[in-house]
């Protein structure tokens, strides 16, 4: 992927602003279409969205460059083949309660979900836990459930660790030590994560008590179970394969998803109400995303130097907006990029990675945390949302659109707490 994401900055193509309306296209279908015609857009998205990614697949290959659109199908494969997996293996595991969850219950839980997504990243905690997370919640559960596990599980709480997000695995791969996050991010994460946690428990208790005055009884059952666990060594593969590289990773991930499945307990696939809806929508909508934005990631990586970007607060703010609609992978990397050649230092240099480190820590800090935390801003800005969308839709839960999700939590929720964290930290 790091390979790809480089050759995207070093290809000299020359794209007009133009190509980038297919994205917004799509992005407006993705966001609109439900509300205007449910039923058409669920019959009709597979058209829309392969047919206006291959517009655009089909321009660069006859009219620039055809060796783009195939490093982007790599990624697009690695992409797809690491949440299907993920999705695969976890719906084997089945976690389960007796006890519904109170708002401290969930607050804890959604807590403990930060931080294991440091640990197997936010993608394979957010396939672990989002099946649990919903039983517990089934009686009283929400739109407002959903959104803040994407906002902590699936984005924030993986800020503090390369495993966690994909961009910062980009930025190990490129020689930011492997702690480096950790020690110089984990203030600006811990604040963060309490705040969006303290929003979560008042939203929550509030929405608790509705539900309680509305003559709901409280269950306060103790067990637990747990069917499948043997699954748990086909996760633990997956999430190992990632250090591998292009196609050693994806094999070694499509046999151990195969394996997982074919040994699956059927009681645990049953309980889990596993059903390959979920992935394949996300697989389609994702291969016109994949396709439609090459063109706006190229037409950054072009005019970077021609935005004004000059400070830690800037590009904070930049990189965070960029990586809300964009992949927030290469768009970390193209920000990075431009902040070393900023200071006249070159991505993949080593010993210029050393001076920004030493001299220049904030640019890194800044995009960092704005590739990472803006991910949570729309389903789109980071892989696991979408899916843990999907996989909640097709368990029955009614979850916000595509434009309800922003103005409905994103802009009053995040933006605020993210303004708070560009005073005490970027400004």
């Amino acid at each position: 992927m790091l390979d790809q994401v480089l050759a995207a900055n070093v290809t000299g193509l020359h794209v007009s602003a133009w190509l980038m309306l297919p994205f917004a296209i799509l992005l407006s279908a993705i966001g609109l279409a439900p509300f205007i015609h449910r039923s058409w857009w669920e019959k009709y998205y597979p058209f829309v969205s392969i047919g206006l990614g291959l517009f655009v697949f089909a321009y660069y290959c006859f009219c620039l460059d055809y060796r783009r659109m195939a490093e982007i199908f790599v990624e697009y494969f690695s992409f797809i083949v690491l949440i299907g997996s993920l999705f695969v293996a976890s719906g084997g595991i089945f976690l389960h309660t007796e006890r519904h969850a109170t708002p401290w219950m969930n607050t804890l839980l959604l807590a403990v979900g930060a931080l294991v997504s440091n640990i197997i990243g936010t993608t394979g905690a957010s396939m672990l836990l989002i099946r649990p997370f919903l039983r517990i919640n089934r009686p009283r559960i929400r739109g407002f459930h959903i959104a803040f596990f994407i906002f902590i599980v699936s984005n924030i709480g993986g800020g503090l660790t390369p495993i966690g997000d994909p961009p910062l695995f980009l930025g190990y791969l490129n020689g930011v030590p492997f702690q480096w996050t950790l020690q110089k991010v984990w203030d600006i994460w811990l604040l963060a994560l309490v705040l969006v946690l303290a929003v979560f428990f008042l939203v929550d208790t509030r929405s608790y008590r509705r539900w309680l005055l509305e003559k709901h009884r409280h269950v306060r059952g103790a067990g637990f179970e747990l069917r499948g666990s043997h699954s748990f060594f086909f996760l633990f593969i997956i999430l190992a394969a990632v250090f591998a590289r292009t196609p050693v990773r994806e094999v070694i991930m499509i046999i151990a998803a195969a394996a997982a499945h074919r040994f699956a307990t059927k009681e645990a696939l049953r309980a889990n109400e596993f059903t390959f809806a979920p992935i394949r929508e996300v697989a389609i909508l994702f291969a016109g995303i994949f396709a439609t934005m090459v063109p706006a990631l190229d037409w950054l990586a072009q005019n970077a130097h021609r935005l004004g970007i000059r400070t830690p607060g800037q590009f904070f703010w930049s990189s965070g907006i960029l990586s809300s609609f964009l992949d927030n992978a290469p768009t970390y990397l193209n920000f990075l990029s431009a902040a070393m050649g900023l200071h006249g230092l070159a991505l993949g240099n080593l010993e210029h990675m050393t001076i920004l480190l030493s001299r220049h820590a904030g640019f890194l800090r800044a995009i960092s945390v704005g590739a990472v935390f803006f991910g949570a801003t729309t389903y789109i800005g980071n892989g696991p949302n979408f899916m843990v969308k999907s996989i909640a839709e097709h368990a029955g839960v009614k979850c916000p659109s595509f434009f309800g999700y922003i103005f409905r939590y994103s802009l009053p929720v995040l933006i605020p707490i993210f303004v708070l964290i560009w005073l005490l930290f970027f400004r």
